[in-house]
């Protein structure tokens, strides 16, 4: 898609402006670049510095002397370039005739003196007559990108650095350098990384809703799934500190860790208040039923969710080709669910408690 580890930025000129101007916003960013320690090697493929013959069509006196534009154009371009004839098959092939002058006839810049183009008269007149030819200096290649005028921009993020730092460091240089009318757009891997800032974390929190719809349809309640759903907090929380101590990336891995983490503790959840709800169902009160509950479901889920951790503790400490990928899945997912087994599973008997207590207190004010 991109270079690998990097950013791929285009500097998009909305206002229709020379390319020197372009140029010059560009290099700025450019300076500003290299001197941050986020970014390294930042470099634009723009170069506006490429010696070249401009040629100039006096289009007033070409259709004065009844010569057309596109005669004149046409007659470059099949001189100097390459002009397409047609297309003929031959010994079950097909052929592109085109046609072009000898190199020696299109070397100098003085060549187009000895090109003639016809009048609507049938006359030869030297194309010369309504031809100018200035030296100049101008882009080799004029690159545009979402229709506009654009420069890009690439570079690598610095030593100690990730390519999300290196992407918000050259995202505050040009709000900084760029005026009114110049915007900057991202490509390749870039723009599926700003996709991802902006959607990936949502995914633990479609999880989440998915397992309350489903909770919500087994108890035929809407307030005891938020018993449950209420432990989901201290999973992620456990998870991003250990990805944060460690030093790792949040990136599209750690998304996977706390999808499955959303189903492991509220797995540990669902172990408490479906005994808590069979305690009650024989007739033991709300109190007793939680404590029982919390007592006899606790060795299990200890082991359970022990043998989960050290089950996916060799990803967390893994080497080798594809090892950071590993860390970043086996650290979310151990740091969640020790959190989620230490701290979590101490609240979800509140958690129950509370919620049953309030839906108590409003059915007996709706009777």
């Amino acid at each position: 898609m991109s270079m690998t580890g990097g950013f791929e930025m285009w500097v998009q000129d909305r206002t229709g402006g020379e390319l020197s101007e372009l140029n010059s916003y560009v290099q700025e960013i450019l300076a500003q670049a290299n001197a941050d320690p986020r970014i390294t090697g930042a470099r634009t493929t723009l170069n506006t510095n490429v010696p070249q013959y401009a040629l100039k069509v006096d289009k007033e006196k070409a259709q004065s002397m009844g010569v057309e534009v596109k005669d004149i154009y046409t007659t470059l371009q099949s001189s100097f370039g390459k002009g397409y004839i047609n297309d003929f098959n031959l010994f079950g092939k097909t052929f592109h005739v085109n046609i072009q002058s000898d190199a020696q006839y299109r070397s100098t810049k003085d060549s187009y003196k000895d090109i003639y183009v016809n009048s609507k008269s049938g006359e030869l007149i030297p194309i010369s007559e309504f031809v100018e030819v200035t030296r100049v200096v101008n882009a080799s290649i004029i690159q545009r990108f979402n229709m506009f005028n654009a420069a890009k921009v690439t570079g690598n993020p610095g030593l100690g650095f990730v390519s999300s730092d290196a992407t918000t460091a050259i995202e505050e240089i040009a709000k900084k350098v760029l005026p009114q009318g110049y915007t900057i757009a991202w490509a390749g891997t870039s723009y599926q990384e700003k996709l991802l800032e902006e959607k990936g974390n949502t995914a633990p929190l479609y999880a989440a809703v998915f397992i309350f719809l489903i909770l919500a349809a087994l108890y035929e309640s809407w307030s005891i799934p938020m018993a449950v759903i209420l432990s989901i907090p201290f999973a992620i929380f456990g998870a991003a500190l250990a990805v944060l101590l460690r030093g790792l990336e949040s990136d599209v891995y750690f998304q996977v860790g706390l999808v499955t983490l959303v189903g492991l503790s509220a797995k540990n959840a669902i172990l408490i208040v479906e005994f808590a709800m069979d305690k009650m169902r024989q007739g033991l009160s709300l109190f007793d039923a939680t404590v029982e509950a919390a007592k006899l479901r606790f060795r299990p889920i200890v082991m359970t969710s022990l043998a989960f951790i050290v089950g996916t503790l060799p990803l967390a400490l893994s080497s080798g080709a594809g090892a950071a990928s590993r860390h970043i899945i086996g650290t979310t997912v151990v740091g969640g669910m020790v959190f989620a087994t230490v701290i979590g599973v101490l609240f979800i008997p509140l958690f129950f408690y509370l919620v049953l207590v309030i839906k108590q207190k409003f059915s007996k004010k709706e009777q």
